[in-house]
This record gives C-alpha cells, sequence and structure tokens, in this order.
C-alpha cells in the first residue's frame, strides 16, 4: 500500500502523523534499530498498528506504565530486537500535596503541565484513586517538572518519583453502548453517545466544549472514526471501539464506551 492509498483510508488532519509514523518506520529499518515515539493515543496508535501491518521489516509494542492506559509510547523495531520495559522510558510522578487541606483535579493538573510548556505528547495518563494523583511521563520531561513546577494552581505540591508497581490502575466504569447513527459526524456521535439531540450537540461542539483526542473540536460535521476518544464537558468521555456496517435504512452501526461524568 503506497503513501496516497494509505491517506485515503484517514482523514485529511491525519496526514501529518501518517507522515511522521512513515518517518520512524523508514528511520527503523534504514537504521536497522529500536525507535521510540512520544506518547500516542489511542486513534494514533491505530494508524501506527495500520502502517507497520504492511511492513514486513518492523514490529511494534506499545507501553503507556500500564495495561490499558490510554496514551502510550510506541517502540518501533527490527525483528531481531527483544523489546524491554527500560526501553520505553517512562516515568511515574506521584504528587506531594496537603490532601486535607487542598483537592486536586484532572483538568488542573493537566492545564499546568500544558501551561509550563509541556507538549501534550510528553506525557501519558493522569490517574487517581480519589485522593492520590499520579501522572505517567517521559524520563527527560520527569526531571523538567520535579525541578521546575511547585504550584498546581494555588496548591503548593511536589512530585515523587514512584515505581511503575506503584501506578493506580483505576477501574473506569466504561459502559458500551451499540446502536445506529445516520453519519459519523461528530455531532450524530456525541448526540447517540449522550442522548442529546442533534442540535444540543451541535450547540456544545460550537461552544468548544467537545475535544476529540484531547484537541478542542467546534466543526458539528466532522467525521470520527474508530478509536478516537471524545470528551464532552459536564456530560463524560466516549470512545469509538467499532464502525460496524451500513444497516437497510442507510444507518451507521456503531459500538461506543462511555463514562458519564
Amino acid at each position: 500500500m503506497d503513501e496516497l492509498n494509505i491517506k485515503q483510508h484517514f482523514r485529511v488532519d491525519e496526514g501529518p502523523i501518517i507522515d511522521q509514523i512513515n518517518d520512524w518506520l523508514v528511520q527503523t529499518t534504514d537504521q536497522y534499530r529500536p525507535v521510540l515515539t512520544p506518547f500516542l493515543n489511542p486513534r494514533q496508535r491505530y494508524i501506527a498498528q495500520t502502517l507497520v501491518n504492511g511492513n514486513d521489516n518492523v514490529k511494534m509494542v506499545s507501553n503507556g506504565g500500564w495495561q490499558h492506559a490510554e496514551m502510550k509510547r510506541v517502540l518501533f523495531f527490527p525483528s531481531y530486537y527483544q523489546p524491554q520495559v527500560k526501553d520505553f522510558e517512562v516515568t511515574c510522578l506521584e504528587i506531594d500535596y496537603p490532601q486535607k487541606f487542598a483537592e486536586l483535579h484532572h483538568r488542573q493538573i493537566m492545564g499546568t503541565l500544558l501551561g509550563e510548556g509541556l507538549d501534550r505528547a510528553a506525557f501519558g495518563d493522569i490517574v487517581t484513586d480519589g485522593k492520590r494523583w499520579q501522572v505517567v511521563i517521559t524520563n527527560q520531561m520527569a526531571r523538567f517538572v520535579r525541578e521546575r513546577i511547585d504550584h498546581v494552581g494555588k496548591i503548593k505540591v511536589k512530585w515523587k518519583l514512584i515505581s511503575l508497581e506503584q501506578l493506580i490502575a483505576p477501574e473506569d466504569d466504561w459502559e458500551q453502548l451499540t446502536t445506529t447513527v445516520s453519519s459519523l459526524r461528530i455531532d450524530a456521535v456525541v448526540a447517540a453517545g449522550f442522548n442529546y439531540s442533534r442540535n444540543r450537540a451541535k450547540q456544545l461542539l460550537e461552544h468548544g466544549l467537545v475535544q476529540i483526542n484531547w484537541e478542542e473540536m467546534q466543526r458539528p460535521d466532522y467525521l470520527v472514526g474508530e478509536h478516537d476518544m471524545l470528551s464532552v464537558r459536564y456530560a463524560g468521555r466516549l470512545r469509538v471501539d467499532q464502525v460496524g456496517t451500513i444497516t437497510r435504512k442507510n444507518k451507521q452501526r456503531i459500538t461506543l464506551s462511555i463514562i458519564h461524568a
């Protein structure tokens, strides 16, 4: 499958990540060595796996600190190589803060990291058990965070190194839903997932309250695909698990996983 044919199977705006993955694959092949990526979201890893499936010289594995992590680093490697956990250069940090007097939230931690100049691909999942908060991050950025960031919002914090074994494995309450939509437009999928009207879903998008793969999306006509992650403020999160067949009434079958806020 050549590059043009590959891109026809994905969205136009996914061209840059396809090019980047192809560059990593060429690097792995030409230099005959493993190549490590930043953290990739599920959709990006799906694209990577699709490209690797068409390449007999390269394999891939991913690691995000725990088995069901959403954000993971990918290691592309030639067939001779045996990957090890240390190859992923992943560090786990736990936030030390006054739990009796302060309360942290996911959006605060995310906003702090991004506000300090970290790229979203520099860190993985932010996990909690309700009190403790932990972040999976690249080794390089872990040093930066520990040395430079001492507040999350107005809360004074320290960042403690912990082992992968100490990482919280959250038990998210995903509910699965198989339904049909008139199309794969993001407003139709959001409406189906949260039982909204199309008009309400459209307004949420236009007001900047919907993200797809951690990026704000305001276009109601944007087409979603398998492994896309959607977040709707005040409603919850939605994952597109499968895009199925077309029904006799020309509806699109889809399978979603949903967490309600």
